[in-house]
């Protein structure tokens, strides 16, 4: 793929991806989640979406590669195998249960739709100890009706607003602690698309269902 991985250019130093291609990619993203979810005759189940494993061609158009660790299942089914993926993108439900099911990809999917957005990997060690998620830093933005300074800083306000807002929201939507409040893609797709409206989300993040 000409242009490599997504990872490469959002923390590259000389450049700043531009917001254009930020939203084209999350739509490419999106679609071949899409597939891999629903058209297949069978269903797949990535496990490990991540701007690395995200690579762009030389019109920045997205596919999503590697599948050392995915899973073919029956469609609305689950996988149960040893958890996989890289930490950050994992879905909570599956570190205590070994369950895959499209649900967790969708969370890996949330988390870089805000990782995108916000030019912020998913989770960084603050004193040593701490560790500030990504996912509860934009959350709390959003509750505070504030969820465009999540934006990444660099772009210096050159994005669509409405754009922003609904791929931000859209991330918080899949990224959900509670994988019964997450979307489908397709769901998610649609909106991203503005075929429906935004979700209404609460301004506190949900827990984690036991």
């Amino acid at each position: 793929m000409h242009n490599g991985s997504l990872d490469a250019h959002l923390y590259r130093k000389d450049t700043v991806l531009p917001w254009s291609l930020r939203h084209q990619i999350v739509l490419g993203l999106g679609s071949a989640l899409l597939y891999l979810h629903t058209e297949f005759k069978k269903c797949v189940l990535h496990r490990d979406i991540k701007p690395s494993n995200v690579m762009l061609d030389s019109s920045f158009n997205a596919k999503l590669g590697d599948f050392g660790v995915s899973r073919l299942i029956d469609h609305n089914s689950a996988a149960q195998t040893l958890p996989a993926g890289t930490m950050g993108y994992i879905a909570p439900e599956c570190l205590q249960t070994g369950q895959a099911t499209t649900e967790s990809d969708i969370y890996s999917f949330g988390v870089v739709l805000l990782e995108i957005a916000c030019g912020r990997r998913p989770w960084v060690a603050q004193d040593d100890e701490n560790i500030a998620i990504l996912v509860k830093w934009v959350w709390h933005l959003y509750g505070n009706n504030s969820i465009l300074d999540a934006i990444d800083s660099r772009l210096n306000g050159e994005f669509k607003a409405q754009e922003a807002k609904r791929l931000l929201t859209v991330g918080l939507w899949c990224a959900q602690p509670d994988y019964t409040l997450r979307p489908s893609i397709r769901q998610a797709v649609s909106v991203l698309q503005y075929e429906y409206p935004l979700p209404d989300l609460p301004s506190k993040m949900p827990v984690m269902r036991n």
